[in-house]
């Protein structure tokens, strides 16, 4: 019948096979020559055959295993990540959809790719990893590949390494964004600015501090951006260092801080009475509080659960090699100031 959606028995036909020989071809199993997959691939071009992926994984009960690589800091914005794949495997459990979070040590390349190298498909169709990019982590992110595991990268890109896609906000774009509103918000004054980031082995630190050089550089020269601090997003840490900064550039007008964790920077604050513009990174609890009682002057932030959603649908997309709906998966940089935060 005309308009019909043409079916495997068509593609049989057309290629001269038989049903198990499509069957094989479009579930890429052995025992089929190259000539045989080559009929039966022309056959669907020619008729524009359409697999319906979900019919076919519920006729063989397939069930998606996707792991979350999450770094094991006191953080609530992982904290907050973490409570959304949650939720979201307590959703997907009736679309046959099973996700777990293992945490690993932030920034241990070592670590990471241990924990990488241990996965196996038997187990794990997935993995989305938060992961610095060296040449460790590169190396196991090929080997997953090469054993047939999906891999995305989570918030920071791995683009030396054949991961499949990359979930987050363009970084430099957000650190852009940051100098603007650290220009905007200084006005005219001259002083020096203050960046506190995680690390500078972290991709996505990196490309905010490239960001935020370029728009303070090319519209705020009046504004000199200081070598960063690298707390490692520790508390203590960052406790430490802030100070000895302040002793040292007396000028300072204005911090952007890079990183997802603030807590040290806010019991800095607290200890401070002079005004200081500070634009930071990740609405939670802690920085929400920040913003509204004045510490915080502006938050860059990224919606956790479309990132965790976003990361099942990209793994499921790859594991069932179909396409994806690219801006669908774009995750938007969100601005946050006092007066439109939303409803807890």
């Amino acid at each position: 019948m005309i308009g019909d959606k043409p079916t495997v028995n068509d593609i049989a036909r057309h290629a001269g096979v038989s049903l198990a020989t499509v069957d094989r071809v479009l579930n890429a199993r052995p025992g089929v020559r190259k000539v045989t997959i080559e009929r039966v691939t022309k056959a669907i071009d020619e008729l524009g055959y359409i697999r319906d992926t979900a019919a076919a994984n519920l006729a063989r009960r397939r069930v998606y295993r996707f792991l979350f690589l999450v770094p094991g800091i006191a953080s609530e914005f992982f904290d907050a990540l973490q409570t959304q794949i949650k939720a979201q495997s307590v959703t997907l459990a009736n679309e046959r959809t099973h996700l777990r979070t293992q945490r690993v040590a932030q920034f241990d390349s070592r670590e990471i790719s241990i924990a990488l190298d241990e996965l196996q498909p038997d187990t794990t169709d997935g993995v989305a990893v938060i992961a610095p990019e060296t040449p460790t982590v590169r190396d196991a992110v090929a080997r997953a590949r090469e054993r047939g595991i999906a891999v995305v990268a989570l918030l920071t890109d791995l683009p030396s390494s054949p991961r499949d896609h990359f979930i987050g906000i363009d970084n430099t774009s957000a650190g852009e964004t940051a100098a603007k509103l650290m220009g905007c918000f200084t006005h005219a004054e001259n002083g020096s600015i203050l960046v506190l980031t995680g690390s500078r082995l972290a991709r996505d630190h990196l490309e905010r501090r490239h960001g935020f050089d370029s728009v303070m550089a090319g519209q705020f020269p009046h504004l000199k951006v200081l070598p960063s601090i690298e707390a490692g997003d520790d508390k203590e840490v960052a406790a430490k260092l802030l100070p000895g900064a302040f002793a040292e550039w007396s000028d300072i007008r204005g911090i952007y801080s890079s990183s997802a964790t603030n807590d040290g920077l806010i019991e800095f604050l607290h200890s401070r009475a002079e005004p200081l513009i500070v634009i930071a990174h990740e609405l939670t609890p802690q920085s929400r509080g920040a913003l509204l009682r004045g510490q915080f002057d502006a938050l860059i932030s990224q919606d956790t659960g479309h990132i965790v959603r976003s990361a099942v649908r990209l793994m499921r997309s790859t594991v069932d090699a179909v396409p994806f709906n690219a801006m669908q998966e774009r995750i938007r940089i969100e601005i946050f100031l006092k007066e439109n935060l939303p409803p807890e």
